[in-house]
């Protein structure tokens, strides 16, 4: 459409612009507010139809003192690190036995993802049941604190 063909170019001068009453056309009366006003009464059918979820109370959230995110560590992940913690004075060296205290390095739980060859004896709070079982299945123990 060309510039000079449109309505308000062709409507100069005609007061209402080819809508009928002044009153027409005129803000956000025309449409029954502006945005979402309106959406519990003229606009309902509407509202219902294309979002139905809109309105009303969507689950819940607990608490933050309900809420527990232990830091976990996997077996594999002890038998990587503990050369390291080692040398570092987080862990001990007895013979062929390694002794750690996780809850020390900022462990709460440990968990049985990965393998385990060293011989280790492990202080934690928490630990899962395959994580008891690959330690004890190479000769370690898992101690709770």
């Amino acid at each position: 459409m060309t510039h000079g063909e449109r309505k308000s170019r062709r409507m100069r001068g005609s007061r209402t612009c080819g809508y009928g009453n002044a009153q027409k056309h005129r803000g956000a009366g025309h449409r029954g507010g502006r945005g979402m006003a309106g959406s519990k009464k003229q606009k309902w059918m509407k509202l219902s139809r294309d979002c139905p979820d809109f309105l009303g109370k969507k689950g819940f959230k607990r608490s933050p003192k309900l809420r527990s995110n232990p830091k976990t560590i996997n077996v594999s992940d002890v038998e990587e690190n503990l050369d390291l913690w080692v040398e570092k004075g987080f862990a001990q060296k007895t013979g062929d036995t390694y002794e750690v205290d996780l809850k020390s390095l900022g462990f709460d739980k440990l968990l049985g993802a990965g393998e385990i060859k060293s011989k280790t004896k492990i202080l934690i709070p928490s630990y899962s049941l395959q994580a008891q079982e690959k330690i004890s299945a190479v000769g370690g123990e898992i101690a709770s604190q």
